[in-house]
């Protein structure tokens, strides 16, 4: 790794006194919050989780203007209902223990309370068992999308939102919330505010302080911080931004230490509360020990009734819980169901691949569920088994993240059949199914891949989803959901990127199963770029050989100097030395706030790149964007023009249109992202900026995943000093709470 800055150009010195920059969100845009993982937020993240990442979007933006969003969340909405279904008719009370006490008996009370039917409702604690299998609803077509039906303010009749504003208005609350409102409250809000003020927090925006001068203008003396619908509301916001932090639930003690620091008088009753209203749902796991002891204490203690064994008590929303369970018995399902004669001919296939590839194929013709990890250069692995699978006959798919991610993989898939002569064989790619590369919005969407059978199931044989660690609990709840009986499944990725921006650690928790094959490539990506990621991925920052300047370390003293070296870099330097034009350079950052954040970078680019009035919300024609079609997503793209229609993008090709009251909430400037909205992407050159004040931010997985965007060349304008070796070393993903681990131990085990 070369050590000297940028030869070709002197920095100028950066202006003294700037700003912070620490990771703590400043209110924003949606599409800023949307992917921004390296976001923090006064909320369970920094109360009882150690300061664990913000990763999902804040603001309930309004449904996206695209086609594919719109189907997308249709689709979603319509296998959460079907979730929903299954869960509703499992029966069996949850196993409670006897030896509980303190909090976790206060939570057992209240389970047994309500199962009894002293509250309702008792179905919110009933236990999982295995359900037939799902209803066949109506299959979605090929290529019309699913068509979305949101509430948004022009759904909504003028009346309510006329009504909701009113009690704003008297409330000193600003009438500009009313459609957020509507959209989280439904018809007869107004009513709902006037009897519970505290459902304002149901505003993804609101912080609790706001809600409680909300409620104290509405209820005068009646409000206090003891009012029970005070403690409900803000149990359930609570576990709502444990939710943005990753979490699918919390442990008891931490949710009640929070609801402490916010100033409820008796957490504990404000979670039983919660529980009783079936505004959340409790859970008792299991907790694995280990005990050694000595034969003799064996022999004294046989007549001794043997101890119960430990419990953790786990406070959760019913949606993360439902998709968690799904997933669990989905998996479990996808092992059961691959059938045990299979003459499809995988060994001939492995014979002909590559030894890398054929260590997978293998794998995949034994089993329904295979995990595949590596870097880069082993997506090549996958791109054989699909071509593989096609030239067998079977109707094999592939699913990325990103339409940057399914250009390359679809070429990779191309250069397989080329290499086995099987381009003109292969029925997957052909016309009859559709491209064999989609995204897994577009799939789940129906808008790309195979359409759905008449039992609402993906028409494949086998998936390759890749970018594993992007899934979050609810998505692969519904990907799994969808593969028919018999269709195998394969998650590849990279375990040393960050996790998924919505809860849940999907595909670290199935590796740490250790219950699915797990095949690790050992296919090296190349370069100095590759030794150096490679390096980074166990916990070591080397010093690469870099004869060609592949990377370049560029010291800054201050942020203004590493604002002003950024620009230098995608402007002049990088294009005149490696003729990499500047929109083929990505520069990322550890926040969208302070001086050397994603916004003052991105101003600074504008007017070095493409100056201009920014007369349709700051975005002139050519300005480089990053649209977030729905919460969690960022899609990169082009300011094409504006009108009357809206702001005009072309983001992957396809053109987007984005109505104007949509546009500050879902676009921001593109030329600087945060690491987690880049994860899915990979260009020929990658600016990243670590100002002397983004030291807390840093953890391996964040330097590893922005590291690794860059394909030819990558600067790295570094003011942190000590603190980047020591966060490769030192700093790992920060711990993220999910029940799926001890689900797939009671469900996948008995699966086989």
């Amino acid at each position: 790794m070369s050590t000297e800055p940028e030869t070709t150009e002197e920095a100028e010195p950066g202006a003294p006194g700037a700003g912070t920059e620490d990771g703590a969100p400043e209110t924003g845009t949606a599409a800023e919050a949307a992917t921004d993982g390296e976001s923090g937020d006064e909320s369970i993240a920094a109360e009882a989780t150690e300061g664990t990442e913000t990763t999902e979007a804040t603001e309930a933006a309004a449904p996206a203007e695209l086609s594919e969003a719109q189907a997308e969340l249709a689709a979603q909405r319509e296998l959460r209902e079907r979730i929903a279904q299954r869960k509703a008719e499992k029966q069996g009370p949850v196993e409670a223990g006897a030896k509980l006490s303190g909090t976790a008996a206060d939570l057992l009370a209240a389970v047994r309370a309500v199962e009894s039917g002293a509250k309702p409702p008792a179905s919110a604690f009933r236990e999982p068992e295995p359900a037939p299998r799902r209803t066949a609803p109506e299959p979605v077509r090929r290529p019309d999308p699913v068509a979305a039906t949101p509430v948004t303010p022009s759904a909504v009749a003028p009346q309510t939102l006329d009504a909701v504003r009113a009690v704003l208005t008297e409330a000193g609350a600003p009438d500009a919330l009313a459609p957020q409102v509507v959209a989280a409250l439904g018809e007869g809000a107004d009513g709902e505010l006037r009897e519970d003020p505290w459902q304002l927090l149901r505003v993804s925006t609101v912080r609790p302080e706001q809600a409680d001068g909300f409620a104290r203008a509405l209820l005068g003396a009646e409000c206090g911080p003891d009012d029970e619908r005070r403690g409900r509301a803000l149990t359930v916001w609570l576990l709502e931004q444990a939710a943005l932090a990753g979490h699918t639930a919390l442990d008891a003690p931490a949710l009640t230490a929070a609801l402490a620091q916010r100033s409820v008088p008796d957490p504990d009753a404000a979670v039983q509360s919660a529980l009783a209203e079936g505004e959340a749902l409790v859970f008792q796991d299991a907790l694995e020990t280990t005990v050694a002891a000595a034969p003799a204490r064996e022999a004294e203690d046989e007549t001794e009734e043997p101890e119960e064994q430990p419990v953790r008590v786990l406070i959760g929303l019913e949606r993360y819980a439902l998709a968690e369970e799904s997933l669990a018995d989905g998996l479990a399902r996808v092992v059961n169901a691959l059938p045990k004669e299979d003459a499809t001919g995988w060994d001939r296939a492995a014979e002909s691949a590559t030894r890398s590839a054929a260590e997978l194929i293998r794998a995949v013709a034994g089993h329904g569920l295979v995990l595949h990890t590596g870097g880069e250069e082993s997506r090549a692995e996958p791109a054989a088994l699909v071509a593989a699978a096609g030239a067998l006959g079977l109707r094999a798919y592939a699913a990325t993240h990103t339409a940057d991610g399914q250009r390359r993989f679809a070429e990779l898939v191309a250069a397989a059949q080329q290499s086995t002569g099987t381009a003109d064989e292969t029925g997957a790619t052909g016309e009859e199914h559709g491209d064999a590369v989609t995204t897994v919005a577009g799939l789940l969407s129906g808008a790309e891949g195979p359409g759905r059978d008449a039992d609402g199931a993906f028409a494949l044989d086998l998936l390759v989803v890749l970018d594993a660690p992007q899934l979050d609990v609810e998505t692969a709840a519904l990907l799994v959901e969808s593969l028919p009986d018999g269709a195998r499944l394969v998650l590849s990725g990279d375990p040393g990127v960050l996790w998924s921006a919505g809860p849940g650690r999907v595909f670290a928790d199935l590796l740490a199963s250790k219950v699915f094959p797990q095949v690790a490539s050992r296919t090296p990506d190349p370069g100095p770029i590759g030794e150096l990621v490679s390096g980074i991925g166990i916990g070591e920052l080397n010093q690469v050989e870099a004869p060609g300047k592949e990377v370049v370390i560029v010291p800054v003293r201050d942020a203004g100097e590493a604002v002003h070296r950024t620009v230098q870099l995608v402007a002049d330097s990088v294009p005149r030395a490696f003729g990499i034009p500047a929109e083929q350079t990505q520069v990322i950052t550890p926040g969208h706030g302070g001086a050397a954040g994603t916004r003052a970078l991105n101003a600074a680019l504008k007017e070095r790149l493409n100056p201009g009035p920014g007369r349709f919300g700051g975005f002139d024609p050519g300005d480089r964007i990053a649209y977030s079609p729905v919460p969690g997503r960022t899609v990169p793209g082009q300011v094409v023009k504006a009108d009357t229609e809206g702001l005009h993008l072309e983001c992957a090709g396809a053109p987007v249109v984005v109505a104007k009251e949509r546009v500050e909430q879902s676009v921001r400037h593109g030329w600087a992202l945060t690491a987690h909205q880049a994860v899915g992407l990979r260009l020929p050159a990658a600016v990243v900026v670590l100002p002397g004040d983004a030291a807390q931010a840093l953890t391996r997985p964040w330097i590893y995943t922005a590291f690794g965007r860059a394909e030819r060349h990558l600067s790295v304008v570094q003011g942190v000093e000590q603190a980047l070796p020591r966060a490769v070393a030192e700093v790992p993903q920060k711990p993220r709470t999910t029940r799926l681990p001890v689900l797939l131990k009671a469900q996948v085990p008995a699966a086989g």
